[in-house]
């Protein structure tokens, strides 16, 4: 997400004006997609004044998302639309990028907290908490599941952090060098998916609007050669690879690029965009099936307590 965009006098109390009964009362499904394989809904609504920014979604029909206001998860059947509230979260915690294991496990990226949270989807516990960093100014952004280990970004600082995937260890600081550029005063590093061989990373970088491979051995970074269209992915976010294709959410640009890596991953050409009328700053997405899931952030509205919220589905 953009960090500079985040209510940061209201995110944490803005959870608050929004009832009990409204965040774990079922609601409704969307109007569903004609020509689809199945009818299920192609648009559901979420509880006004969430600040949804993360969503991951795992072998099951259900899309899970993260709450800047409070750190909370909420949880949508994708057959029906229909969602509820699976943890509470904490004043003062967010919730940014999230990913599911194959356990059952959310890692959720905690944002200016410089946390990353470990939270059992099914009863919604709290089951660790690790402190990724002590700077000052930090923005841990996104996470990726990676063989025993989970990678998270931090926009502010030119890093990535990784915590053991079984409870036991310490947490590890990647600083990235070689290409990598990072600006002051900017969001940076945002999402993140892992290379094809499972060794390295691709990383995108917001404001500057650069794809990078990152090798996670090292932390040795070079810039992908974007061919097609404008060279750029500025506003990039959230990233979704298939084989050798790659989506990039680009936030402020309501759009989603879709680009084919060539086989080293040292260039991506840039083959279609995904535009949608219902895209409202759409930050993160996650696949399933023949449709990209997203959630639409809404930075450009108010962020309060009455503020509606929705995830959208496109087809691949």
């Amino acid at each position: 997400m953009t960090r500079n965009n985040l209510p940061q006098p209201s995110r944490r109390a803005v959870l608050g004006g929004v009832s009990a009964a409204a965040l774990t009362l079922a609601v409704g499904a969307g109007p569903a997609q004609a020509g689809t394989r199945h009818s299920w809904p192609t648009q559901f609504p979420l509880p006004d004044g969430f600040l949804p920014e993360g969503i991951t979604i795992g072998a099951k029909p259900y899309a899970y998302m993260g709450s800047r206001a409070n750190g909370a998860i909420y949880r949508t059947d994708l057959r029906t639309g229909n969602g509820r509230i699976v943890h509470a979260g904490t004043p003062g915690t967010t919730a940014i990028g999230l990913k599911l294991d194959h356990d059952g496990l959310l890692y959720v990226a905690g944002g200016d907290g410089g946390t990353g949270r470990v939270i059992n989807a099914r009863t919604g516990e709290l089951l660790h908490t690790y402190r990724l960093t002590r700077a000052s100014s930090t923005f841990v952004n996104d996470v990726v599941l990676i063989g025993d280990r989970a990678w998270f970004t931090d926009s502010v600082n030119g890093v990535l952090y990784s915590v053991p995937r079984d409870g036991r260890g310490r947490v590890r600081t990647l600083p990235l060098t070689g290409d990598w550029e990072q600006l002051p005063q900017a969001t940076n590093s945002n999402g993140i998916v892992a290379t094809q061989d499972g060794r390295g990373v691709i990383v995108v970088n917001t404001t500057s609007g650069a794809l990078h491979q990152i090798s996670l051995r090292t932390g040795t970074t070079s810039r992908i050669t974007l061919e097609g269209g404008a060279g750029s992915v500025v506003n990039g976010d959230g990233l979704v690879r298939i084989g050798r294709t790659l989506y990039v959410v680009q936030n402020h640009s309501n759009l989603i690029s879709v680009w084919e890596l060539s086989r080293d991953t040292q260039r991506a050409r840039l083959r279609r965009t995904i535009k949608d009328p219902r895209f409202d700053v759409p930050t993160t997405a996650a696949r399933y099936g023949h449709h990209l899931y997203l959630v639409n952030a809404r930075f450009t509205s108010p962020q309060v307590p009455e503020t509606t919220f929705t995830g959208v589905a496109v087809p691949l």
